[in-house]
């Protein structure tokens, strides 16, 4: 599996869709939303060898090809993370991380948009802050960032989405109670510009679009405009939650996928509805069963997850079929999806 070529052609491919570029700029300056902070000083990097990568080839001979790129998965055991990714009806480990000591690792690990790139905090027992790490999704080419990040050089481990990615190489993480930085992971630097003082901001795959919380209200920009939206959780749940924020943005900004933020400062990459930021209204997605997460893909597909495996829906929500998950993957969480 050559999931780097995957990734790099699906790349390839977004970069030629220049109307949404700047149709979302208008977007943009319309309600003057900002950008994220800068400097530039030299990042500090490690040449430590990365983890011992293995591979555990299972058969999945009931797999469709609704899906023909790459689905990454993590999982975890007592000492180390595990990123699996399966293609087809492959699954294969790529990459094994150690927790280390605290839960730093455990509650940030994340991959890129487009499945190149590995980050995660490191920190200590009893520590809720540490270094920046990132890696290729491999393992390899293991980089430590902190002189170069602003504010101390420490970055919050806590939370239910620590570390979010705005496009393939740019990285939101947050400082202490600083504005939350924008660091571009290629070359360990802060990307330039003012962070603004939106929150709980996520980005669609290609970073084009994106979804925030501004002053109190919610909205959504993109290729099909602004939009401020207002959602209501339901009732019988709401009240065991601290609320919810947005986990995936459709390529044009007009649906976003959200889920429950928890009532402790730990992981949660969990997805349950759809809503359409143009009308508020929620977005009646087929299928049966509880969801557990709902991905929005480079290729405008949308990934919806169950108990039963996955649907896959066109970008106008019909069915395009369905993914039974092999058994080493049923139950770990799903990160991403490379195109």
């Amino acid at each position: 599996m050559n999931v780097f070529r995957s990734a790099a052609g699906a790349t390839t491919r977004l970069r030629g869709v220049r109307h949404a570029v700047a149709l979302a700029a208008a977007a943009l300056a319309t309600v003057g939303l900002s950008a994220c902070t800068g400097g530039s000083p030299e990042p500090a990097a490690t040449d430590a060898p990365a983890p011992v990568t293995s591979s555990a080839p299972v058969g999945n001979t009931a797999a469709p090809t609704a899906l023909t790129g790459t689905r990454f998965y993590l999982g975890t055991t007592d000492q180390e993370a595990v990123i699996h990714a399966v293609r087809g009806d492959v699954d294969r480990v790529t990459a094994r991380i150690p927790l280390g000591a605290g839960d730093c690792v455990r509650n940030t690990i994340t991959i890129s948009p487009y499945g190149e790139r590995l980050a995660w905090v490191e920190g200590g027992a009893g520590k809720d802050a540490g270094a920046l790490v990132t890696s290729m999704v491999d393992g390899s080419g293991r980089r430590t960032i902190e002189r170069n990040l602003p504010f101390g050089a420490t970055v919050s481990c806590l939370g239910s989405n620590a570390l979010v990615w705005s496009r393939n190489d740019h990285l939101m993480v947050q400082q202490g109670r600083e504005h939350p930085v924008l660091v571009d992971v290629a070359d360990g630097k802060p990307v330039n510009g003012d962070p603004g003082s939106e929150t709980l901001k996520w980005w669609s795959v290609d970073g084009r679009s994106q979804a925030a919380v501004s002053e109190g209200r919610t909205y959504a920009s993109g290729a099909s405009g602004v939009h401020f939206y207002r959602y209501t959780p339901p009732k019988a749940e709401a009240a065991h939650h601290d609320g919810w924020r947005v986990r995936s943005v459709s390529m044009d900004g007009r649906y976003v996928a959200v889920g429950w933020m928890n009532t402790d400062p730990s992981r949660n990459d969990g997805s349950f509805a759809v809503v359409d930021t143009t009308t508020s209204t929620v977005v009646d997605l087929p299928g049966e069963g509880d969801i557990r997460s709902i991905l929005f893909t480079a290729d405008e597909k949308v990934i919806v997850r169950r108990a039963g495996g996955i649907t896959v829906l066109d970008k106008s929500f019909r069915p395009a079929g369905t993914i039974e998950e092999p058994a080493p993957v049923r139950d770990l969480t799903l990160l991403a999806y490379a195109a």
